[in-house]
């Protein structure tokens, strides 16, 4: 892609408000060396030099968002916990507007804990709980949406089978952005496809697909099938190092991967759907989005660690591999 088209398509960023809705993570970093191993058992002993913390999840792709220039709300849920205030603080910090969250008393904030030495991951600790939201909370979270829907461009659905995308909220939120004629893009778990009707893009990852709907077709004819099964206007399969294959109408692109060295994959799939949407929305072509997509999560896949993608990074990308 050419940098001056690129530059066309990011300008509108920031006139662009989308709405995230999903489940919310707290990513707890704590970074340190190691430099023995525990007389109690045989695992090392990690000497803590560095605590931070991130938002995750649905929260990241918002973030995103934010740091690629647009404005951002989220809807998703926090526990009445230390946790829920540090992830709405750090979400606040960043210009994500979080004023309709759900907050249940029943249930902590996700928190997903990793302990990094050395830039390696040695262990992480995952506190969650991962059943449907009750009655009462889906009911305020679909109250949250249709209270905000006519404020914003899109819609992104961010499911990482922690519950709060279920059959009764897919459903309902999905027809609430498309009695507002607003796109809904989104980044499923195989648990919930087929719930997934009538959006503008589903992007599936291809061990998910194909566990769910290959059987013994071929990815590309498979892949049609599917997205007409779901009256999906794009379908967008991430293949890792292998690129995306892309359908679109009755067109199928391979686009390949743009990453030029891979520290670490976390968080990809978060960059990959922010940007696709805001350059989507942006008037790009589906194959240009996904280029976008692709150079902004092989940009992110250099750091160590879950990095939001931005202008500046993406930018530098697109002019390294123009300059090849």
């Amino acid at each position: 892609m050419e940098l001056n088209r690129f530059r066309e398509i990011t300008a509108g960023f920031t006139h662009k408000n989308v709405l995230v809705v999903g489940d919310l993570m707290l990513d707890t970093y704590l970074w340190g060396d190691i430099s023995r191993i525990s007389p109690e058992a045989p695992v090392p002993i990690v000497e803590v030099k560095k605590i931070e913390h991130n938002p995750g999840g649905a929260a990241n792709v918002a973030l995103n968002l934010a740091s690629l220039g647009s404005k951002v709300s989220v809807i998703g849920l926090i526990g009445i916990d230390a946790e829920g205030a540090i992830l709405r603080d750090l979400m606040d910090q960043r210009n994500i507007v979080c004023t309709n969250l759900v907050e249940s008393k029943n249930r902590p904030t996700t928190v997903k804990s990793r302990i990094i030495a050395h830039n390696q991951q040695v262990v992480r600790a995952d506190r969650e709980v991962n059943k449907d939201l009750s009655e009462f909370s889906n009911n305020n979270l679909i109250k949250s949406v249709k209270s905000i829907i006519e404020d914003v461009d899109a819609v992104i659905l961010g499911d990482y089978n922690k519950g709060v995308l279920n059959l009764v909220s897919i459903k309902a939120v999905i027809q609430t952005a498309n009695n507002a004629g607003k796109p809904v893009y989104v980044d499923p778990k195989e648990i919930n496809f087929n719930v997934y009707k009538n959006v503008r893009l589903f992007k599936p990852n291809l061990s998910e697909f194909k566990n769910s709907y290959m059987e013994s077709e071929s990815l590309e004819v498979a892949g049609f099938q599917f997205k007409q099964q779901l009256n999906t206007e794009i379908l967008m399969i991430t293949r890792g190092a292998d690129g995306v294959s892309l359908f679109d109408g009755s067109d199928y692109h391979h686009i390949p991967t743009k990453a030029r060295l891979v520290h670490d994959v976390s968080g990809a799939g978060d960059t990959v759907i922010a940007t696709f949407t805001l350059s989507d929305l942006c008037g790009a072509s589906p194959e240009e989005s996904v280029t976008l997509s692709n150079y902004a999560a092989g940009r992110v896949c250099e750091e160590v660690g879950v990095v939001p993608i931005s202008l500046e990074m993406l930018d530098e990308m697109l002019s390294h591999h123009n300059s090849i």
